[in-house]
Parts: C-alpha cells; sequence; structure tokens
C-alpha cells in the first residue's frame, strides 16, 4: 500500500477531484467522469479517484466495471475516509447493511466528524437494530449539529427505541425550550408534540401527559384534532376522570363504526369487553343498546352486543341484526357473524332464525311469493354458507341451486358454489363454477382474481394466466412476471402451491423464493424512512412502521411459505435424487410446453426492446447503486433443486418463524425436521417441547418423537459432547427409556382409533420400525373403519403415503375414497380429471362473451 503521503495531488488536479465531488453530488455523472479521467491520467494510482470513478460508473450502469475500480481504490489507499466511505455506499447498494456499517466506521476512523458518514451510520444502526451504538452516533451528530431540528428528533427517537425513555424525554424538553419562532400551524412541530405525548404516556406520567396536551391543544401548537381527542379520552380513562365518558362520547359520534371507541367508553366504565363476566354483561348490553338507539346508523353497537348477550336476549337482538342485514342484501353478513359460531347455541339460534325468515317467505312447491324476494334470495345465500361451515355440504350445494333458479344472474351464488365443491374435493368443478360468475360481470376484477385463483387450485395454470392477463400490463414479458413485479402474495402463493400439487418441486421453490425475496424488499424498504421521517417529523407512525417491520415475517404469507418451501428442502435432502427426476419439462403437458416456449419467446422480444431503448437513450440518468434483476437462468426451476446446501437453506427459511410462529404447531414441526438432519439435537428438542406444549397429542408431534428416538438410537455421537445428557434428559420427558418405540406407537394408536390423522401417523412410525408391508397397509385401511373421522385432506396424504411405500393397494383406496367422499374429483383417475378439464375458450364462447374488459395499464 503506498503511504498516505501519496494521496495529496497537484494543484491543478486537487482543484479537479473537488470539481469531481460536486459533479456527483449535482448528478453529473458525465462530466464527474470526464475530470476524473483527467486525474488518472496524471496520478494513475490515486486511490480516491478511482473510487469515485467507480462510484460513478455504478450510478451510470456500468456496475461490475464500477466497483473493480472501487476496489482498485482500495488496494491503493486504506486509510481515505473517502474510499471506505465509497466500499460502504457500495455495499450499501447491495443490502448487504452489516459490511457497510464496518466500511464507515473505518471511514469515522480517519475523519471522526464527516456528517455524511454519521448520518449513514446512524441510517444502518436502526436498520440493523444497534440502537445502543444509535445513541452515541446521534449524540455526536447533535453535538456537531445543534440548530438542525433533526439532529434533536434523533437523538430522542435513538434513545427511545434503545428503550431508554427518560433521556428521550430529557433530550425533547431541551429541543422544545430552545425552540424558537415556531410558525402558527406548523405541521411538523405539532407531530413532535404529538410524540412527546406518546412518550409520557409510555413512561406512566398520565396526569403530565394530559396536562402537556390540554396546554399545547388549547395554543393550537398541535394540530390534529381527532388526535387530541382520541388521547384525551385514553388519558382521562387511565387517570379515571368524569370528563372521559364525554371525551369517548365525542369520538363515537365522529365514528361510530370504530370498535376501538366502543371498548375504550365500556372500558372507562370498568367494562371489558374482552372479559365480560356475568356482573358487567348487563351494563354493557344497556350502554350498547342506548348507543344504538342514538345512532341507528351505526352498525358496531348492534354487533358487539351480539359477542356478549346470551339466550333469549341474544335471539332477540341476534333476529333483529339478521333480517336488517337481509333486507340489505349484504353479501357479507355470513363472515360478520361466523365468529360468533364458536359458540354451538348461539350457531344454533342463528340457524333457527334465519332458517325461519326463509319459511315465511317461500312458499311450498312455488316460486317465492313476497314483496321483498331480494331478501329471500340473500336469505338462500346465507343458509348455504352456514350449512357448509360445518360440512353439510348437500344442503349447501341444494340452497344455492335453489337461489339460482329465483335469480340466476347472481355471481355470488356460483362463486359460493365454487367454495363449496372446494371443499368437497371438485377443483374442476369448483373452477368452472368461479368461471360461470366471471362471465356474468367481464369487468370484475374480483371476479376475475377469484376465477384465476380456483383455476389454479384446479391446476390449470396456463388458463388462470389468460384470465391474469386481462389486467396485467400488456408490455410485461407475462401476466405472472407483471404480478411478480407487483409482489402479489395472493398470486405467488397460490402457483407456488399449484406447482407443489402437481409435483413440480423446482417451479413451485421457485415461486416460494420469490416469496421470501418480497419480504425482504419490505425489510429493505423501511431503510429509506430512518432518514425520511426524521426530515418530516412523522415520528409517530415511524415508530408504528419499526414495530410493524421487527414482526413483518409473522405474516401469514412468508410463514406458509416457509414451511412449504422447508418440506421440499428436507425431501431435496433426504433423497437427492428427487432433483434429477423433475427434469426439464417434467410433470408438464404438450399444452404447458407450448405456452412455456411461448413465453420464453415474448420474454426475449421484451428483453430486446428494453436493451434497444437503453442503447440509444442519451441522458446522463443515474441507474442507482443497486444491482439490476438477474436474468433468468432457470426457467423450470431445475438449478434451484441441485442447490447443495438444502438444509442451509431451510435453516434460513425457518429462523424467524421461533418467534413469529411461536403458536403454530406445524411450524415447529418443520423446524424440527431441519435441525434434526443438520444434527442440531438441542434445537430439535427444543422444537419438540414447544410443539408438545401447544398440542401433546398432535399425530405430527407423536411421528417426530418416535423419529427423535431412533435418530439418536442410531447415531454414533451427539456433538457437541457436552450437550448429549441434556438431549437425552430432555427426549427422556418426551419419551421414557423404558418404554419402547411399538410399545408407545401401539398405545397412541389405541388411545386415538378414531382420529384418521392419528392412524396415518401411526402408520409411518410403524414404517419407520420397518414393520411389514401388509400390516401397514392394514393400518392404514382403518381410516375407513365407521367410527373413524376421515376429512378429505387427511385422505389425500394417506394416498401419498401409499404411494411412497410403492403399496398395491394404492387403486383400492383411491376407489374407497371416491366412494366416501362422493362429489370429490381428485381421486379418480388421471383419464378421468383430464375429461373434467374444459376448455374456457370454449366455455367462454357458449356463454355468449363477447365485451373485452378495460385495461388500465
Amino acid at each position: 500500500m503506498p503511504p498516505a503521503v501519496n494521496r495529496a495531488l497537484p494543484a491543478k488536479e486537487a482543484k479537479l477531484f473537488r470539481e469531481v465531488l460536486n459533479f456527483y453530488e449535482n448528478r453529473q455523472l458525465k462530466n464527474g467522469l470526464k475530470a476524473a479521467d483527467q486525474i488518472l491520467k496524471k496520478v494513475p494510482e490515486h486511490g480516491e479517484t478511482l473510487c469515485m470513478k467507480g462510484l460513478i460508473l455504478t450510478h451510470m450502469g456500468r456496475r461490475e466495471e464500477g466497483i473493480e475500480l472501487v476496489k482498485k481504490g482500495m488496494r491503493m489507499d486504506l486509510t481515505s475516509h473517502i474510499c471506505w466511505h465509497v466500499f460502504g455506499l457500495i455495499q450499501k447498494g447491495e443490502k448487504n447493511y452489516e459490511e457497510a456499517l464496518k466500511s464507515y466506521t473505518q471511514a469515522l476512523r480517519f475523519d471522526k466528524e464527516n456528517l455524511n458518514i454519521l448520518r449513514d451510520s446512524a441510517h444502518l444502526q436502526t436498520q440493523l437494530r444497534l440502537y445502543d451504538g444509535l445513541v452515541d452516533t446521534r449524540h455526536t451528530l447533535l453535538r456537531l449539529r445543534p440548530t438542525l431540528r433533526q439532529n434533536w428528533i434523533g437523538l430522542a427517537v435513538a434513545y427511545h427505541l434503545s428503550g431508554n425513555l427518560s433521556e428521550a424525554r430529557k433530550v425533547l424538553e431541551q429541543y422544545e425550550a430552545v425552540l424558537k419562532n415556531v410558525p402558527d400551524y406548523d405541521v411538523e412541530h405539532s407531530e413532535v408534540l404529538l410524540y412527546h405525548v406518546r412518550l409520557l404516556e409510555e413512561m406512566g406520567d398520565t396526569s403530565e401527559a394530559l396536562a402537556f396536551l390540554d396546554l399545547n391543544a388549547k395554543s393550537r401548537a398541535i394540530v390534529d384534532r381527532v388526535a387530541i381527542i382520541e388521547y384525551r379520552a385514553r388519558l382521562m380513562s387511565k387517570l379515571k376522570m368524569p370528563e372521559a365518558n364525554s371525551t369517548w362520547r365525542n369520538l363515537i359520534e365522529q365514528n361510530p363504526d370504530s370498535y376501538t371507541y366502543y371498548k375504550g367508553y365500556l372500558l372507562n366504565n370498568d367494562v371489558d369487553l374482552d372479559a365480560i363476566t356475568p356482573d358487567t354483561r348487563d351494563k354493557a348490553l344497556q350502554t350498547l343498546q342506548e348507543f344504538a338507539a342514538a345512532i341507528p346508523r351505526a352498525a358496531a353497537p348492534k354487533r358487539l352486543a351480539l359477542n356478549i348477550a346470551d339466550g333469549d336476549q341474544f335471539k332477540e337482538l341476534a333476529t333483529a341484526y339478521l333480517t336488517a342485514g337481509l333486507e340489505k342484501g349484504i353479501p357479507s353478513l355470513f363472515a360478520d357473524v361466523k365468529a360468533l359460531y364458536r359458540d354451538p347455541a348461539k350457531r344454533q339460534a342463528i340457524q333457527d332464525i334465519v332458517e325461519g325468515i326463509r319459511e315465511e317467505l317461500a312458499v311450498t312447491s312455488e316460486p317465492p311469493k313476497s314483496s321483498e324476494p331480494t331478501t329471500y334470495l340473500w336469505t338462500l345465500y346465507f343458509l348455504a354458507q352456514h350449512y357448509s361451515s360445518f360440512s353439510d355440504h348437500a344442503r349447501a350445494v341444494e340452497l344455492l341451486e335453489l337461489g339460482a333458479t329465483h335469480t340466476p344472474t347472481l355471481p355470488e351464488l356460483y362463486t359460493f358454489r365454487g367454495r363449496v365443491l372446494k371443499r368437497c374435493g371438485d377443483p374442476f368443478g369448483a373452477a368452472l363454477c368461479l368461471d360461470e360468475a366471471r362471465v356474468l360481470d367481464l369487468q370484475d376484477r374480483f371476479l376475475n382474481t377469484k376465477c384465476a385463483k380456483y383455476r389454479l387450485r384446479a391446476g390449470l395454470t396456463d388458463e388462470a394466466s389468460e384470465i391474469l392477463g386481462l389486467f396485467t400490463k400488456k408490455d410485461a414479458s407475462s401476466p405472472g412476471a407483471d404480478l411478480e413485479d407487483m409482489q402479489s402474495l395472493l398470486y405467488l402463493t397460490e402457483e407456488a402451491d399449484a406447482h407443489l400439487r402437481k409435483g413440480n418441486l423446482g417451479l413451485a421453490l421457485k415461486k416460494y423464493s420469490t416469496i421470501q425475496k418480497v419480504f425482504n424488499e419490505f425489510e429493505d424498504d423501511q431503510f429509506d424512512f430512518h432518514g425520511y421521517s426524521l426530515r418530516r417529523f412523522t415520528i409517530n407512525i415511524y415508530l408504528d412502521m419499526i414495530s410493524w417491520e421487527d414482526r413483518l415475517r409473522s405474516h401469514p404469507a412468508y410463514i406458509h411459505t416457509a414451511i412449504n418451501a422447508s418440506k421440499i428442502w428436507v425431501q431435496l435432502h433426504d433423497d437427492p435424487s428427487i432433483a434429477k427426476s423433475n427434469s426439464p419439462g417434467a410433470g408438464f403437458s404438450d399444452t404447458e410446453k407450448k405456452a412455456k416456449k411461448k413465453a420464453k419467446k415474448a420474454a426475449k422480444k421484451v428483453q430486446e426492446e428494453v436493451k434497444k431503448a437503453t442503447t440509444t437513450s442519451t441522458s446522463s440518468e443515474d441507474k442507482g447503486l443497486e444491482p439490476q434483476a438477474a436474468k433468468d437462468d432457470d426457467p423450470n426451476g431445475d438449478k434451484i433443486l441441485q442447490a447443495p446446501d438444502p438444509l442451509e437453506r431451510a435453516a434460513k427459511l425457518v429462523a424467524p418463524l421461533r418467534t413469529v410462529a411461536a403458536d403454530n404447531i406445524d411450524a415447529w414441526i418443520v423446524i424440527y425436521d431441519v435441525a434434526v438432519r443438520r444434527k442440531k439435537y438441542l434445537q430439535a428438542v427444543k422444537a419438540l417441547n414447544s410443539a408438545r406444549a401447544l398440542d401433546a397429542d398432535h399425530p405430527e408431534l407423536h411421528l417426530r418423537v418416535a423419529h427423535f428416538r431412533h435418530t439418536l438410537s442410531s447415531a454414533t455421537q451427539l456433538s457437541p459432547e457436552p450437550m448429549a445428557p441434556v438431549v437425552k434428559d430432555a427426549l427422556a420427558n418426551l419419551l421414557p427409556d423404558e418404554l419402547s418405540l411399538e410399545h408407545f406407537n401401539a398405545q397412541y394408536s389405541q388411545k386415538h382409533s378414531s382420529d384418521g390423522k392419528a392412524i396415518l401417523a401411526s402408520a409411518k412410525v410403524s414404517r419407520l420400525l420397518n414393520a411389514p408391508l401388509d400390516q401397514i397397509e392394514g393400518s392404514v385401511f382403518s381410516v375407513f373403519n365407521p367410527d373413524v373421522s376421515l376429512d378429505l385432506k387427511t385422505a389425500l396424504d394417506t394416498l401419498t403415503f401409499l404411494h411412497e411405500i410403492k403399496s398395491s393397494r394404492v387403486e383400492e383406496f383411491k376407489a374407497a375414497c371416491d366412494s366416501r367422499f362422493e362429489r370429490s374429483t381428485v381421486f379418480k383417475s388421471p383419464t378421468e380429471q383430464a375429461a373434467l378439464r374444459w376448455n374456457a375458450a370454449e366455455t367462454e364462447a357458449v356463454n355468449g362473451e363477447v365485451e373485452k374488459p378495460e385495461v388500465i395499464g
């Protein structure tokens, strides 16, 4: 490395270097590149100039060339803060935040008071949740620029995030004391004052928070009137002030359908709606009925009353609520009251009420004669949903057919019929029903989206793509690519599941990986707000966003993706030959192969057009530091299947589930599956204990406990050695040493002899213990005993298991299931299923589809 003195440039080149910095700051990239080249002609090994040239080239889209120059510049001068800063910017653009922060830390060693580096470091520390270091960095920024308002707020927020609320309060008080000449109705100052109130409330200084709020509300320093009333109501309730009731009433009058306001009002009167007792029930009902009478248009008090009423009183209130909803024709009425079905008595009462309404409106053996025919129609629709909710699908279909006879043009009847058929195991019939609903209103995006979703569930991926293409960008390489860019979790999840059901593990993994990338992007997107929110003083929203990002992966789509993708990775680890069997085009029909080829050609054409447009552009547009989207060189997912580290990929996926899905037993099961194969036995036994705490008799847990005992008994050594006694003791708590696996499995099978899932789990344990095939088959077929509860999903899982053990009784099992689940089509032969697939274009032609939807690009 050249000595540091070699960094000095001659006067002319030093002036040019300052111009390079200015050109870069003003995004005059071509001028900056020209000036950098002039310097390098005379001083070709000047590290700072090499780094700046590399940074400029990166912004101009010449990414690889630029990064190489930055690395070369770093080698020339490792003591320059500019080189380290540039290297940090490159790493930050690649989302490598840990390494970027290390680079900034190095830069600060050589320039301790560089404001730009300090500010970027603070953003990175927030992104990485390094709050102690963030406090130090914010202190330095405030010391260097005490006149900048955002530096005060930044320090207060840093203390808040680190949990030191008292210091955050002191900073805010000092800031407000030195602040002068605040203009009237300053929204930014108002947000800071509301943050101060929030801070005082979190600290428990309720009286002081209320006094501070009132003072600044009266002076009009706080301009958000709704926020003022909400804070006042909450603070007054905590202080048990008599004025709190009127404040809550004021809020209810402004928004009479906010459940939060009613709960706040009742809680102020010592009634907790989430924990009703016999002593508080009457008081709560009386209060809610008073609000319902005072504000007739409000639905919230009437609906809340149904949660707490019981007996005859519930029936009276429910009759009024349901009658009003049916007369208005509210399609979501059943979804609204479905939560009440947790109480069997309320479910029966609702059935009696709605059946009574239907009988009043209908005339036996004749078309309904009523002054309100739509009420009769929505009553049928409600009852169909009601009966389907507890698996009386035959009755639901009967009611839906009656409704279609009454009004054949109501899309909801067809959409719900599709849902009923889906629950019965007929994905093709369900998709056809949704297609009939879609044709009734071709411009309805909801119906089209629902239709595409059901086509995917039936495995009709190409037909689904046709529907999605009606509302996606026409210049996109494919509808799926556009929806992927739009981060449509619904589409990505459904298509991934569709490929998984068809056995296309590569494509399923590709889509699951895309979902994982979407969540990574959500996480990365917060970075820009670390600076923006403090500049705009939107502090309360910013703190809420930080909290939301911390639990981001608790989203159902991520949990579903992590579990399913990890199962595939575990399969690939257990049987690497699966990757070979999923060769290019495996599992695709001729039609699908043609569609893939057509899509590939379209994608290539779009790429050529984009490349041409980029080449002919003469602007010096800033391309940014982020790497461009990589070309998809694995269209069928063949390469991803052959990844050398399937267990490490699975471990990365399931790591967040330990905290965000702690109440999900399926998550703990897959965490065990990954940990035990990585020989992380302590993690594995912890997962089993967590699963046991949720459901000690869960079938999958029974299988995993047996698997763990079997694995440890065949393991030559438990490593690390100090953990061996801990693991063995923990296993002994799950499965006593004196109890053999055969006896353990027999006890479980006997205890749960009427549960189809338990029977399947017991058969899998028997296979683990190398029991004879005929014994395993006999155990499996006991699911058809009259006293055994067998649902569709368990039957499908059992069929998969019979395929795995290469049973000769597969067809016999399918025939028995086909007879058991009368409306199901999933157990039919491939030939019969192929006959059930319909040509969507022919169906639309028969239905007379001529209208094209309005497409909004």
